[in-house]
């Protein structure tokens, strides 16, 4: 077989948990409570195919043509109204905006224009693996920030930046980055207070908040919280946003909210990258924010997740409580939720005995850039049916215990 070259991050590329077990989704009688995948039947479908009947038919020579780099006018004009009107974030122009393919190209991009290989940055453990796939291709030099039902730890936080500070490294920290509303893939939130001071600290030391925000509207209980870009603004705060989990995934709109500076720099290495988002789906998205109220339309969604939420929730209560050292995260909105089994337990080792037992999760180690949270696993509620949530959490009760006794821990 041909020998190729691959450069050092070439060399560093390995395949994503969640895009393998994906292909596992499709074995019959398998139930899956792995990859962050919506409901469908949350999808507005009719309502798009009018939309998409509309933007196709008259303003085709914009929607099937190549677009700006920096995005589609309408479907920025719509959006930033959006922010106004549902998060009371003023004062954003065009230029404050850039529509990316999903969340992940805003992170790609993000990682390209600031981290060189010395650079250093901050990270909650466990982290979203999406960016620590995006992050560590250019910098390995992360810090874990450990995480507790109220979000980032912030002493922690402050112990770490005061550290660095000493020992004269504090200018190589690049940015802190976050996911301040129900975590992916802890499920939970940051609160006010923790919010405010990771603005002080950051403020402080002259640092960039990265602020991941896919989730923030799938709220299904509690008050909201200000946004960090909100609290901060946009000298301070990068805040990316997608419709994958409130409209449609497969249509691949992200968006980033930041200084004009910052942004014309993400267009640059955008061009580089896909050159431009797809008209057609901005477009769409756009004209479709124009004739409805997309928060009003959620109302059946959030319904929807909520009784998925708390069903596995009671699930989990009901075949878990009696194993001690086990515990989850109760999340108030999002779609994950973060089990974590006695010391001892490898549920990355576990994984082929649940596809045996027909249960698919996320083993707790791939959300760690350097290792760790080896008994630990999320389970994502979104997807699978209320009569599949019961089941596959008796599924995987049944693989626990398997494996806790042939390993010797139960």
């Amino acid at each position: 077989m041909k020998e190729f070259k691959f450069s050092k991050i070439g060399q560093k590329l390995t395949s994503s948990i969640i895009r393998e077990l994906l292909k596992d989704v499709n074995i019959p009688g398998m139930i899956s409570f792995g990859g962050g995948v919506p409901d469908p039947k949350t999808f507005p479908r009719y309502k798009l195919s009018e939309v998409t009947k509309e933007v196709l038919e008259n303003e085709f020579s914009f929607s099937l043509q190549y677009g700006p780099t920096e995005g589609d006018a309408i479907l920025k004009k719509s959006y930033i109204n959006f922010l106004w009107k549902n998060e009371g974030i003023e004062g954003l122009t065009e230029d404050n905006l850039l529509i990316t393919v999903g969340s992940q190209s805003a992170l790609y991009l993000l990682s390209t224009t600031l981290l060189d290989s010395d650079s250093k940055y901050f990270v909650s453990k466990p982290v979203y693996l999406g960016a620590a796939s995006a992050f560590s291709m250019n910098s390995m030099n992360h810090i874990d920030l450990p995480l507790t039902e109220d979000g980032i730890n912030t002493d922690f936080l402050e112990e770490k930046l005061l550290e660095l500070d000493e020992n004269g490294e504090i200018s190589k920290v690049r940015f802190i980055y976050v996911i301040p509303n129900f975590h992916n893939p802890a499920g939970v939130t940051l609160n006010l207070e923790r919010r405010k001071k990771i603005i002080e600290l950051a403020e402080k030391y002259d640092l960039l908040i990265i602020e991941d925000d896919p989730y923030g509207d799938l709220r299904y209980e509690g008050e909201g919280v200000p946004s960090m870009f909100k609290l901060a603004g946009k000298d301070r705060v990068v805040m990316l946003k997608t419709f994958s989990k409130i409209l449609s995934p497969g249509m691949r709109l992200g968006f980033v909210i930041g200084h004009e500076t910052l942004l014309r720099k993400l267009v640059l290495a955008k061009q580089a990258v896909d050159l431009c988002t797809p008209s057609l789906t901005q477009r769409i998205a756009g004209r479709f924010l124009e004739k409805y109220d997309l928060k009003e339309l959620l109302k059946p969604t959030i319904d929807i997740y909520r009784r998925k939420k708390d069903l596995m929730l009671k699930e989990l209560e009901e075949n878990f409580a009696d194993i001690k050292g086990t515990y989850w995260t109760r999340p108030q909105g999002g779609l994950f939720i973060w089990l974590t089994l006695p010391e001892g337990f490898d549920t990355m080792e576990m994984m082929d005995l649940g596809k045996k037992n027909g249960i698919l999760f996320i083993p707790g180690t791939a959300f760690s850039i350097s290792g760790g949270c080896d008994n630990s696993m999320r389970l994502s509620f979104c997807l699978p049916s209320e009569e599949d949530i019961v089941e596959g959490v008796r599924r995987l009760k049944k693989t626990v215990v398997e494996y806790g006794k042939e390993k010797g821990l139960l």
